[in-house]
C-alpha cells in the first residue's frame, strides 16, 4: 500500500518525469559499451588476419587456426553491431516520444494560460463594450459643441472695433507728425471762408496784430 500511496506524492510524480531521461542515459551508456566492444573485435579481427598471413607459406595450420579466431570474431562483431543499431533505434524513439509529450504538455499550459487570461470574455463581450465607448465619446462630443457654441458675454460688434481702430491709428500718425515738426495738409484746421467777426462785427484784436505783424515779415523780406 504505501508503494501505491507514494505514487501519488512529489518525488514519484517526479520520478515518473524523469523516467524517460534515465531510460535514455542507461541506453546510451550501454551503446558507448558495445562501441567499444565493436573497436577491439576489429582490432582482434585485423591482428588475426596478420597472424594468418604470417604463417600461410610456413604454418598452415597456424595460419588456419588464425582464420577460425578471426570467423568466431567476426560473427561477434556482427552481433554487437545489430546490438548497437537496436539501441540507436530504441534511443531516437523514446527521445522523439519525450520530445512529443514535452510539445504537448507546453501547448495544454499554453492553452490553460489563454484561458485564464480571457476568463468569460467573448467576442459579443467584446463588440458591446466598443459600442458603449463609441456612444460615450459620441456624448462626450456633442457635450463639448454645445458647450462651445455658448455666447458668454456681450456681443461685440465688429464695426465698432473697426472704427476704433481707425481712430488709433490717425492718433499715431499726428502724434508722430507732431514729434518730427511736420504737418500733414489734411490735418491743417479748415481755413473759414467769411470774415470773422465779433460781437459788434469787427474782427478781434488778436488776428489784427498777427496781420500786422505778418505784414511787416514780409516789408522787411522785400527790402533784403
Amino acid at each position: 500500500m504505501s508503494g501505491i500511496w507514494g505514487w501519488f506524492g512529489g518525488g514519484a510524480a517526479q520520478k515518473r518525469k524523469d523516467t524517460p531521461k534515465n531510460v535514455i542515459l542507461d541506453l546510451r551508456t550501454n551503446l558507448e559499451m558495445l562501441q567499444k566492444r565493436e573497436a577491439h573485435i576489429l582490432r582482434q579481427i585485423e591482428e588475426q588476419e596478420k597472424e594468418a598471413r604470417k604463417h600461410v607459406n610456413t604454418n598452415k595450420t597456424a595460419a588456419k587456426n588464425a582464420l577460425r579466431r578471426k570467423k568466431v570474431y567476426e560473427g561477434n562483431l556482427e552481433q554487437t553491431m545489430n546490438h548497437i543499431g537496436t539501441l540507436e533505434t530504441q534511443i531516437n524513439a523514446i527521445e522523439s516520444a519525450n520530445i512529443n509529450k514535452e510539445t504537448f504538455e507546453a501547448m495544454q499550459r499554453a492553452s490553460d494560460a489563454m484561458k485564464s487570461i480571457h476568463g468569460k470574455l467573448t467576442p459579443e463581450k467584446v463588440d458591446e463594450a466598443m459600442e458603449k465607448l463609441q456612444e460615450h465619446n459620441q456624448l462626450n462630443e456633442e457635450i463639448a459643441a454645445a458647450i462651445g457654441s455658448v455666447n458668454i458675454g456681450q456681443s461685440i460688434d465688429d464695426g465698432e472695433l473697426d472704427a476704433e481702430l481707425d481712430e488709433l491709428m490717425a492718433k499715431d500718425l499726428e502724434d508722430k507728425m507732431l514729434e518730427t515738426g511736420t504737418v500733414h495738409a489734411d490735418r491743417l484746421p479748415s481755413v473759414a471762408t467769411g470774415e470773422l467777426k465779433n460781437n459788434k462785427g469787427k474782427a478781434p484784436a488778436v488776428a489784427e496784430d498777427d496781420e500786422e505783424a505778418e505784414l511787416n515779415r514780409l516789408k522787411a523780406e522785400m527790402a533784403m
